[in-house]
């Protein structure tokens, strides 16, 4: 498959990586960030059974321009995975999985003959960076972050909660390496592309008006489309669930009549890979999305609604002071935006040449070669000892899942979280009614 040309993970001979992915996001970051090592490397990519396995029509977009084949990609079971590991004895191990999977998958890993080193990372915004974050992932040798302030913020969590962990700085692997020449005088260049996202908003009536202010786009420039770009289709999962499916409310006949009956033809659905979206796109908008970034290296304007406001909850607070937001107005009028050039620098484009992962994993893999790399014990077990333990593998893998540890977990789990959770959200009414500060 084709490498980047920036690798520094350092002479030597062949090494042999291992992704291991679940979610479609997470396929498609690990098999775009396994193209950073070496042509003497093997690399290898399967896929967890769990619920939020892509489809194979998912699969396909996800490793789109990745080199690996969607027919050839492997399905395994977790309980399979530790022959697999003692079969084809990877040198490095990506977890490119939700976090409290990598917390379920890393001491499997970890258990491995000559253990591997054990690398993770996001595929996408991780600002603000949560402490659980690194919780999460306290197994793992090195964390992969793409930005100088995801660097920073991870670092300091990282210290305060006393994990020695190793941190690298990547460019996004599925950002492409130059924009193209002249986006605005390229003629065939005239769709204007919306980045659903499963998590914002998450309110129906938000998304009701967010498809209205599309409707205006779409009405004020009939000769152009606006696509709705959804990552899913109806019956396929994603990395978050999604209450509200954008394509299933444009199909609803109470929506259309909430949005003033017959919508534009040119207000349009589609899936398929981000990047052949972006190849039609005149700009792109968003609430909150990766799919920026990539519309930002391919030379596209932008526009971020932040009609619902910025907030951590709505993932948008990595935004600021990007000169990218803008209200329903600049959205029917189609006004979109460049970012300032300090934010680039800070926030994801700070240029391939800085990138120092490679140096972080060629130290790992000397020390692997030494015998010195050995084995990493969790510092923070969070609440419940062997039964939060099995109850965290039945929560991520679900009905795959068919261990009896897995089944007594969710007996007694369920109901306890249930009761907590009545227990916070008492507690927090109390504080309110007092004039007290209530919790995050």
């Amino acid at each position: 498959m084709p490498r980047s040309p920036n690798v520094r993970i350092g002479p030597g001979p062949a090494g042999r990586l291992l992704v291991v992915a679940d979610s479609d996001s997470y396929v498609k970051w690990g098999a775009a960030f396994a193209r950073g090592f070496p042509d003497s490397w093997r690399s290898d990519l399967v896929v967890l059974r769990t619920p939020v396995q892509p489809s194979a029509r998912q699969l396909g977009a996800a490793l789109a321009g990745s080199g690996f084949v969607a027919g050839s990609i492997e399905t395994v079971d977790l309980d399979d995975l530790g022959e697999l590991l003692a079969r084809t004895r990877p040198d490095v191990v990506l977890l490119a999985l939700r976090g409290p999977l990598v917390r379920v998958v890393a001491p499997i890993v970890g258990r491995a003959p000559d253990r591997p080193v054990i690398m993770s990372g996001f595929p996408g915004l991780t600002i603000p960076a949560e402490p659980k974050a690194i919780v999460y992932r306290e197994l793992v040798d090195l964390i992969v972050l793409h930005s100088r302030r995801e660097v920073r913020e991870f670092r300091s969590n990282a210290e305060r909660l006393g994990a020695n962990i190793d941190f690298g700085l990547a460019t996004l692997p599925f950002l492409p390496d130059a924009a193209a020449t002249d986006v605005a005088a390229d003629v065939r260049r005239t769709d204007l592309v919306f980045a659903a996202q499963a998590k914002v908003p998450a309110e129906r009536e938000d998304r009701l008006r967010l498809l209205g202010w599309l409707a205006a786009a779409a009405r004020s420039r009939p000769s152009r489309r606006v696509v709705v770009k959804v990552r899913a289709r109806r019956g396929e999962a994603q990395t978050h669930a999604e209450a509200f499916d954008y394509a299933e409310m444009l199909a609803d006949a109470e929506v259309r009549r909430e949005l003033g009956g017959t919508l534009p033809p040119n207000l349009v659905v589609e899936d398929g890979p981000m990047a052949a979206q972006l190849s039609r796109a005149a700009g792109l908008v968003t609430v909150s999305s990766t799919a920026v970034l990539e519309a930002i290296a391919a030379g596209l304007p932008v526009l971020l609604v932040d009609e619902f406001g910025v907030t951590p909850k709505l993932i948008n607070t990595v935004f600021e002071g990007s000169g990218l937001f803008g209200g329903a107005d600049a959205l029917a009028d189609w006004e979109l935006r460049h970012p300032n050039a300090a934010w680039l620098a800070d926030d994801y484009f700070h240029g391939r040449e800085f990138d120092d992962w490679s140096f972080a994993l060629a130290g790992l893999l000397a020390q692997r070669a030494a015998g010195q790399l050995g084995s990493r014990a969790r510092a923070h077990n969070l609440a419940g000892g062997a039964l939060r333990r099995a109850f965290e593998r039945k929560r991520m893998l679900g009905s795959h899942d068919r261990s009896l540890a897995g089944a007594a977990a969710m007996v007694v789990a369920v109901p306890a979280r249930w009761l907590l959770r009545r227990a916070r959200r008492a507690r927090r009414r109390v504080l309110a009614g007092r004039g007290g500060v209530v919790e995050a």
